[in-house]
């Protein structure tokens, strides 16, 4: 099977087309057919050094596919999703089945991995990060972003007043179209100031930052006192240790740095919020924006536009062959 490898940590060109042998399911897992691979900033982490592996490693860890060996719950030819596998960026992967999705018909493959990793991060963000209320004011960074348009539209869906930072005007009009109340393009405009005059200087009631480095400061100063920084990504840097007698003095502010990990670390969990995704997705409540969807030999070139922030919505990766014939026919 072809895979995408590397062999040391580094830019996007360590990424390299590997054939290797298919997978053999061990006990209490399944093989599937990858037909699409989500690609994350968690991805991107693992080539470049920010977060361990060990080498050689096949990134990725979101895809949908077909099941090939299964058992007696997910029988070939089922449709399925999953959101914490290692190893993504390959034609066959061996899953435990406990982590497996099976998909309704109303959802298709391309969707369920475009939707899957993102949208279960939003639902922990909303549901269970900070629960957020009918009438809450949130800032959102990085608001045109895979994550930030989802996010946009389940604040809006559950009543919120939903303020976002972009970094240019074409952005700025896919996080209106998303719901968004407010749009701060933060190239030009102090964020800290324009959140403080939206809310007439009371502050928002949460913030979710995924930038980290740059932002994490402005972020804890437009929160109105015992509002909440929820820090789930650094795609500027890494935070560093914050002085809680810093959050005191701001307000008694809630701090929280959540991981999905933790929020899907067993079947139950994994079944309850994936389910409520998929409730969202047949509900209308998510409408799905994909960026581009790249053959997997071009997936040095997706890592280098994921990276450029110029890229809007989902990237994902077409593997299979059944993958590419769907995207020539479109």
């Amino acid at each position: 099977m072809r895979a995408i490898q590397f062999f040391s940590q580094g830019g996007p060109e360590v990424l390299e087309v590997r054939d290797l042998a298919r997978p053999t399911p061990k006990e209490g897992e399944v093989l599937v057919r990858v037909d699409y691979a989500g690609i994350n900033y968690a991805d991107v982490y693992q080539r470049n050094g920010q977060n361990p592996v060990t080498l050689p490693c096949i990134p990725g860890a979101e895809g949908a596919g077909i099941v090939v060996e299964g058992n007696a719950e997910l029988t070939p030819g089922t449709r399925v999703t999953w959101l914490s596998q290692p190893g993504s960026y390959a034609e066959y992967l061996a899953i435990p089945a406990w982590k497996l999705i099976a998909l309704p018909a109303e959802v298709s493959t391309q969707e369920a991995a475009a939707a899957m990793l993102q949208a279960v991060t939003v639902q922990y963000l909303t549901e269970t990060s900070y629960r957020v209320q009918s009438g809450d004011t949130v800032l959102l960074h990085a608001g045109a972003g895979g994550v930030g348009l989802l996010l946009t539209q389940v604040l809006k869906h559950k009543g919120a007043i939903v303020i976002s930072t972009v970094s240019s005007a074409e952005k700025a009009e896919l996080a209106k179209a998303a719901g968004a109340d407010h749009v701060i393009l933060y190239t030009e405009t102090d964020f800290v100031a324009a959140t403080r005059e939206l809310t007439q200087q009371k502050g928002v009631h949460v913030v979710y930052d995924s930038v980290g480095l740059t932002t994490y400061l402005g972020s804890m100063a437009v929160l109105r006192p015992l509002g909440s920084l929820v820090l789930f990504g650094q795609s500027a840097g890494n935070v560093p240790p914050i002085d809680p007698m810093h959050l005191c003095r701001q307000g008694s502010l809630f701090f929280t740095r959540p991981t999905l990990t933790h929020h899907i670390a067993d079947a139950e969990d994994l079944k309850y919020r994936s389910q409520r995704v998929l409730d969202w997705l047949r509900e209308g409540v998510l409408r799905l924006r994909i960026h581009q969807v790249y053959p997997l030999e071009q997936a040095a070139r997706a890592h280098t536009d994921l990276e450029s922030r110029r890229t809007t919505g989902k990237l994902l990766l077409a593997i299979s062959d059944a993958a590419k014939n769907e995207q020539q026919g479109k």
